[in-house]
């Protein structure tokens, strides 16, 4: 899934994005409130990580547009500021969950599961679907309780259908949160991504729905 991530300290982002992207998440840069603000109204983020102390506009101002603008999700605030009065205007302006600085990447990383999860309405770490069982904290997948050993790009594909059990995702959001800026978006290559899943996991772990998009099957196989 694509987060974004907006925070102007280069070490801080640097290390951050590290973490995210070995968490198997696809991750943008934001390093001033004007670039966030534009990013979060032109790109679908399944969650952000927002720092308050932005240059050229506040990360707090930005929040507050982007709930002003009806723009729905989760955010995770990181902020030095310690007043328990600037953590509760953060929230109040819609953050869905608050990171003081410093703090361990490992809390980091277990917030942003969790708020993603929580988005999709799901409350275990472990998202079963078919004969599949994907396991959000150790970024693996079990086909009948075996473990298989997929790409980046295959387990990101994955989670997004997964934390949309039971929908059919179009293939123009699939692909939103496949691939970043600078890589080439082409729905063909998900098809070649879905063939390489099928021939891995079974021809029947990934439905096609011809002109509206793909699927993981709600209720296990028969076997």
């Amino acid at each position: 899934m694509r987060l974004l991530l907006a925070e102007d300290d280069p070490r801080i982002a640097a290390h951050v994005r590290r973490a995210l992207e070995a968490a198997g998440y696809l991750v943008d840069l934001a390093a001033d409130g004007e670039e966030a603000l534009f990013r979060g109204e032109t790109e679908a983020y399944a969650l952000v990580v927002l720092d308050l102390g932005l240059p050229r506009m506040d990360g707090l101002a930005v929040l507050k547009r982007w709930r002003a603008e009806g723009r729905h999700m989760p955010v995770l605030v990181l902020t030095a500021r310690g007043a328990w009065s600037e953590r509760v205007e953060g929230i109040d302006a819609g953050a869905d969950d608050y990171l003081p600085k410093p703090f361990r990447v490992e809390e980091l990383l277990a917030r942003v599961r969790a708020l993603v999860r929580r988005s999709a309405g799901i409350g275990s770490p472990v998202i079963e679907a078919g004969r599949l069982a994907l396991d959000t904290r150790l970024k693996e997948v079990r086909l009948d309780g075996v473990p298989v050993a997929l790409s980046a790009l295959e387990w990101r594909f994955l989670s997004v259908l997964a934390h949309r059990r039971g929908e059919v995702v179009p293939v123009g959001e699939i692909v939103e949160q496949l691939y970043g800026d600078d890589d080439a978006r082409d729905a063909n290559a998900v098809e070649a991504l879905v063939a390489r899943l099928r021939r891995k996991l079974g021809a029947d772990a990934v439905e096609t729905r011809r002109g509206l998009g793909y699927a993981l099957p709600a209720a296990p196989s028969p076997a």
